[in-house]
């Protein structure tokens, strides 16, 4: 070993001090620093550093790993099905990777296992502050281990250690060497223009990625896996349903504006198509992002949004909508029911007028925790939520859905309908879709059902 060839962590970075054949290796995109010397690049190419200088046959002294192993004090990880197995085993020949599978079907066992047998220590990066938490219990459970906790104004490292996204973007430059496997929950958000950064400034030679829904654009796709691995193992959600969870039936409850309604959704729809068409003569090229880059300095591009998102309210409010709903709460009145909305103004309507819980995203800890006990005990048979439902969070049993609107996302129709298929005895899940016809509301439908969620299902027509 040549003891002047040393590679240290900096800041994000790998410092490689003194010549050595791996500089003028261009994948690894070293960098000459003349501030200290050496040369530089990523800390995720860590792994690729290090393999790279064995394969030369000359060896550097490797100051990085500041990670050890882990004594776990017990393990009480549920035993795990024969699809989970072959998803730890799938992951372990390269241990890196992204593991896909369906909401409800164990992906924190598959991670915690996996946990188990690397023992060694690891950071698990969620996107929000509640679902932090979740893995913090859920760890305590496994292996009675009190991980360290890193945001919400909490700054608390130990070897195994849970934190956001935002939070991983933020102390990474310090913490980068400290763990040896590095788990991104819901790692689809991975590939956003920031927090992309807490990847690659993390040495950790071991990765893993959870998701059930990996569709992305194919650039970032491409770069998810870039920063993780490729995709190791994947169950498709209308391989899971009856035999994993639960069979599923989906009906379509086609509602109708009202004539007050219906005429203004109409005159919006003037107020934008006018302004469109004028725009378009004007610039051949003009497209929705041109009409939000403008609103800030065109009164008429102001004018055409307000319209644009008036029209969108008429869909997501529809008074039929309500009835409806109404009805659907009579049908199911002992089964527990998650009612979808497309806005909070909706979540707060449908909460107000049925005297039931709604959950968003500005809900306090306690308040959450207070509904979400409550939905388990039957104390609150119903909950009206927005996005903040849409992935990650655990949820009691629930068998019956209503989705009264929400985004073209297949992503989030799959989360959706994720929410009610565990699979309890062979009790069947149903999905209520109500969309307002002759309205936006019908595309975006269209939209939610190509996705695989819906492959398979027994679909009906009320």
């Amino acid at each position: 070993m040549n003891p002047n060839t040393t590679l240290t962590f900096d800041k994000g970075t790998l410092l490689l001090a003194g010549n050595h054949p791996l500089t003028g290796d261009s994948s690894l995109k070293w960098v000459f620093d003349k501030r200290v010397g050496s040369f530089r690049t990523e800390a995720i190419y860590y792994s690729q550093v290090t393999l790279t200088a064995h394969l030369s046959g000359k060896p550097i002294e490797d100051h990085v790993p500041a990670w050890g192993s882990i004594q776990w004090f017990q393990s009480q990880i549920v035993p795990l099905r024969q699809h989970q197995l072959e998803a730890v085993e799938a992951w372990l020949s390269s241990r890196r990777g992204i593991i896909v599978k369906p909401t409800g079907t164990g992906k924190t066992e598959v991670a915690l296992e996996i946990m188990r047998r690397v023992s060694g220590a690891t950071l698990i990066v969620a996107p929000v502050r509640d679902l932090m938490y979740q893995w913090h219990r859920r760890i305590k459970k496994a292996f009675g281990y009190d991980a360290g906790v890193l945001g919400d104004n909490r700054f608390n490292i130990r070897p195994v250690t849970v934190t956001t996204y935002d939070s991983a973007y933020i102390h990474m430059p310090d913490l980068g060497n400290r763990f040896q496997l590095i788990i991104f929950d819901e790692c689809h958000h991975l590939p956003g223009r920031t927090i992309s950064e807490a990847a690659r400034m993390c040495a950790a030679p071991y990765r893993l990625g959870l998701t059930a829904t990996p569709e992305l654009p194919i650039e970032r796709r491409l770069l998810m896996e870039e920063l993780i691995g490729p995709i190791c193992f994947e169950m498709p959600l209308s391989e899971a349903k009856g035999r994993v969870l639960a069979e599923c039936d989906i009906i379509k409850i086609p509602v109708y504006l009202s004539e007050p309604e219906q005429t203004e959704y109409e005159q919006l729809g003037r107020v934008v198509r006018e302004h469109f068409s004028s725009r378009c003569k004007e610039d051949p090229d003009f497209t929705w992002q041109s009409l939000y880059s403008e609103q800030s300095s065109d009164p008429g591009a102001r004018h055409a949004l307000a319209a644009h998102r008036k029209r969108k309210s008429i869909e997501d409010r529809a008074a039929e909508k309500l009835r409806v709903i109404e009805d659907l709460f009579r049908l199911h009145k002992d089964t527990p029911t998650i009612v979808f909305t497309g806005s909070n103004v909706m979540a707060r309507q449908v909460s107000l007028k049925f005297l039931v819980p709604c959950l968003l995203q500005h809900c306090g800890k306690a308040e959450r925790a207070d509904i979400l006990s409550g939905f388990e005990e039957r104390r609150y048979p119903v909950i009206v939520a927005n996005q903040v439902l849409d992935e990650g969070v655990d949820l009691p049993a629930a068998k019956v859905a209503i989705v009264l609107g929400g985004m073209a996302s297949t992503r989030q129709a799959k989360q959706r309908l994720g929410r009610i298929l565990r699979k309890f005895g062979d009790e069947r899940a149903t999905l209520y879709e109500v969309v307002c016809q002759d309205t936006g509301d019908v595309a975006r439908s269209r939209q939610r059902r190509k996705t695989d969620a819906y492959k398979g299902t027994h679909h009906r027509r009320n």
